[in-house]
């Protein structure tokens, strides 16, 4: 039986498909595309995730975990907790059709993995929403 699993350049290419949908920085793709560096995001300013070691050891756990590639990540502070939303692609290419659906002009629903770093058993994989601007990401809802 054939494995028709993706390479991970497979899904590096996709991911870089799904950024340019969310319009983000050139330079942040072209920095993921060329040197494997992710961004988070902070009301829509982007820093390397290199830069927070934990965020970078929990991306890799997850990627790990569900065998994807995480190729941005929002980070916001709600009232059900600190969340950071690790947008990812999927081992299953019959998915990614629907890794990206947009919602008006700058909005968009993305899939992702959640990770409530206030209460680890709130986090889970699904879908939420994002706004783009100014060449970041916001999860809105």
């Amino acid at each position: 039986m054939k494995n028709n699993r993706p390479t991970l350049q497979e899904k590096n290419d996709k991911a870089i498909e799904l950024m340019k949908q969310l319009d983000i920085f050139k330079p942040f793709i072209d920095d993921f595309k060329d040197r494997d560096l992710v961004c988070y995001f902070e009301w829509y300013i982007g820093y390397w995730v290199y830069q927070e070691p934990e965020i970078e050891k929990k991306m890799k756990q997850i990627e790990r975990r569900y065998n994807c590639k995480v190729y941005a990540i929002t980070h916001e502070i709600t009232n059900i907790g600190e969340l950071w939303n690790f947008l990812i692609v999927t081992n299953y290419p019959e998915e990614w059709d629907d890794l990206i659906y947009k919602q008006g002009d700058n909005e968009f629903i993305a899939f992702a993995y959640v990770w409530n770093k206030s209460d680890d058993d709130c986090s889970e994989l699904g879908s939420i929403m994002v706004r783009s601007s100014v060449g970041g990401i916001r999860r809105i809802a």
